[in-house]
């Protein structure tokens, strides 16, 4: 990069810092990310509000630009780790002040199957939408799904699978949970490319999504309706 382009970020006014976080995760650029964070901390910024209006801003037009393909699964990786970046230093300090969670989501990829790209795309994009995630990796069985729910209480149980054999392994999850009568406490959302809508409503799930950026929106409005059932209550 040519010397008379480098931008001194601590030059920078608040709106323009926050508008150069967007270009920066846009690009992956993590380092950058993390100063920004660190200025604008210095600046006296609360950690939710670095959290909300520059990283999940940021991330929510990355989102947008990977559902209308104009972003690819490489470029989204490289922000998604930006934003972890920035993530790691807010984390510590947002537990302190006890901020207010979107949600918090179990996500991993069924038995048999090893995949998890998707996945991990999906953890991250959820991430940088403001959720706490728990990942349990490939290869789960149901009771890895069971101890997790039971362990971390979370909003929603994520699913995924790449292989159309595995597909019928989710079915399984979700009979054990109605089985237990704790299906209704959980949204549970399923994913992976041999899916589709038909599948995820043969199979019980609450919904099918068909990419992260998906995965995200659909989590928001599912747990937007979950708290206003709970606040009506």
């Amino acid at each position: 990069m040519a010397d008379e382009e480098d931008i001194i970020l601590a030059d920078l006014n608040d709106e323009e810092l926050v508008e150069q976080m967007f270009d920066d995760l846009y690009d992956g650029l993590k380092e950058e990310i993390e100063e920004s964070v660190n200025i604008l901390l210095e600046r006296g910024w609360q950690p939710y509000d670095i959290l909300t209006k520059a990283l999940v801003g940021g991330m929510t037009i990355v989102g947008n630009d990977f559902r209308d393909g104009i972003l690819f699964v490489p470029e989204v990786l490289l922000a998604a780790n930006a934003m972890k970046g920035g993530m790691f230093i807010l984390k510590p300090l947002l537990a302190e002040t006890g901020a207010p969670r979107v949600g918090k989501m179990v996500i991993g990829t069924v038995k048999g199957d090893i995949h998890d790209i998707g996945k991990n795309l999906v953890g991250m994009m959820m991430e940088g939408a403001g959720f706490e995630v728990v990942d349990l990796g490939i290869n789960n069985a149901v009771d890895a799904y069971l101890d997790a729910i039971e362990a971390e209480q979370p909003d929603i149980l994520g699913m995924s699978a790449l292989l159309t054999t595995t597909m019928p392994y989710m079915k399984v999850v979700i009979d054990t949970l109605v089985e237990k009568g704790i299906r209704d406490d959980y949204i549970v959302l399923v994913g992976g490319a041999p899916l589709n809508e038909e599948f995820g409503k043969a199979i019980g799930a609450d919904a099918y999504c068909r990419d992260a950026a998906v995965a995200v929106e659909t989590a928001k409005t599912f747990v937007g309706r979950k708290h206003n059932q709970l606040a009506a209550g």
